[in-house]
């Protein structure tokens, strides 16, 4: 668990530049959010983002696989160490990530 907690501190070094980066722990992993949308998480098998264009584009060498069963595939990151790629992969992901549900409010 601590080596999720440390690669989770590792990628928010990486995108420090950028702002409006945060994460919560979730299931034993950690989800991403830039500028409150979702764009990846830490999953069993590492640091993994949304399929879009610019994912593709960044990370052709990627191939999708699903961060847990049942999930929608999504792309592991192999430009973790390589900090302005992944700054700006992560920054024009942004436009094609959906926006966040308003959470229901209770009645």
């Amino acid at each position: 668990m601590a080596k999720n907690k440390e690669l989770a501190e590792y990628i928010m070094d990486q995108l420090s530049d950028l702002g409006n980066v945060r994460n919560i722990p979730m299931m034993g992993g950690y989800v991403f959010y830039y500028k409150e949308r979702i764009f990846g998480g830490i999953y069993g098998n590492g640091f993994m983002v949304k399929i879009t264009e610019t994912s593709k584009k960044f990370m052709p060498d990627s191939e999708p696989e699903p961060p847990y069963e049942g999930a929608k595939p999504m792309l592991p990151v192999t430009i973790l160490d390589d900090r302005t790629a992944l700054q700006n992969m992560v920054d024009e992901m942004y436009s094609e990530l959906p926006e966040r549900k308003p959470k229901k409010k209770k009645a």
